[in-house]
């Protein structure tokens, strides 16, 4: 009785098996790896020609700024010209053209973010809401075509249109009126920029916000409409709080590139409307380096163009989380 009752016994408890990893079946980090390379791999191969591309043309022209630190000379290269420290940052904050740089880049930047921003929202809204299809890709099409025109071709549209010898001026001539010359009037510099880049870039900044739109849910306005919620009233409560977390992320890569407003833009349009008014820091830049030969005052004016929109996007990504929305990047 004893033999047997010993024989049928459970065998004591053996210490179970270490936990593995979910989904690799395998334990260990090594494994884990090998899995998820064996998962990916084919999306990993893709990035590779873009990767490649991202560090030949952004990364390595990064190292590039050391000059800004150098009386660069191209005849001696990188090696061999001489160092100087912080001569480079201390002459551009000693030259008042550089800071009518930074102002007049400020304040183009901070009238196209109020006047300029909104309008891609609204026209994505408003075609959006247009019930056919075909007039809807009508209306699409219209809007993103300018968009691809130059801006050589778009500031000479403006003069013909806004120019002393323009359609307006030649109108007002014929009433017996004086003609009208916004191209030449610094005090409309602003309002003839702003302008320009509406008319071409409004329509193409709309197709982010579209693609925003048709993701929100369409049973909240159907809901929304049966509780008899009226159409301002679903745009105010479903249209934007699901536009907010695109327009966040937007308003917070805008705010990091707000010192850089563009160049062709305003280097056709500097000798008409004059240098103190139409000079940015892109233009100023060309004209330090291109121009005058002094490639390390342009490399630090662009140094800090650079450290000025990190610091911006930090601050804004941060503002951002605080407001309970992920930015441009959140950590885990």
């Amino acid at each position: 009785m004893t033999e047997r009752a010993t024989a049928v016994a459970p065998a004591p408890d053996r210490p179970s098996p270490p936990a593995r990893r979910r989904g690799t079946g395998r334990p260990g980090r090594g494994a884990s790896l090998r899995a998820r390379w064996r998962r990916d791999r084919s999306l990993l191969l893709m990035t590779v020609p873009a990767i490649g591309l991202l560090a030949v043309f952004h990364y390595v022209p990064t190292l590039g700024n050391v000059i800004a630190f150098q009386q660069y000379n191209p005849w001696d290269g990188v090696v061999g010209s001489p160092w100087v420290g912080l001569y480079q940052f201390e002459r551009l904050f000693t030259d008042p053209r550089f800071w009518n740089a930074v102002g007049n880049t400020l304040v183009i930047a901070s009238v196209q973010l109020v006047f300029f921003f909104p309008v891609p929202i609204a026209l994505a809204i408003l075609l959006d809401s247009v019930l056919s299809r075909r007039m809807r890709l009508v209306l699409q099409s219209i809007v993103y075509m300018p968009h691809f025109f130059s801006w050589v071709l778009v500031v000479t549209l403006f003069q013909q249109i806004l120019g002393g010898a323009g359609l307006i001026s030649q109108s007002l001539r014929g009433a017996g009126y004086a003609p009208l010359d916004m191209m030449t009037n610094p005090d409309a510099f602003l309002m003839v920029v702003t302008s320009q880049m509406v008319w071409k870039d409004a329509g193409w900044g709309t197709i982010i916000f579209l693609a925003a739109l048709a993701a929100i849910d369409q049973n909240l306005y159907e809901s929304a409409a049966v509780d008899g919620a009226g159409r301002w009233r679903r745009m105010w409560h479903i249209t934007l709080p699901g536009l907010r977390p695109v327009i966040v992320l937007l308003l917070i890569l805008k705010l990091g590139d707000i010192l850089n407003v563009g160049f062709e833009q305003f280097y056709l349009q500097r000798d008409a409307f004059g240098s103190g008014v139409s000079e940015v820091l892109d233009t100023y830049v060309y004209h330090q380096t291109l121009v005058t030969g002094n490639f390390s005052a342009g490399a630090a004016a662009g140094l800090i163009k650079g450290v000025v929109g990190l610091v911006l996007i930090l601050i804004a990504n941060k503002m951002a989380h605080l407001m309970g929305e992920h930015g441009v990047y959140r950590r885990s």
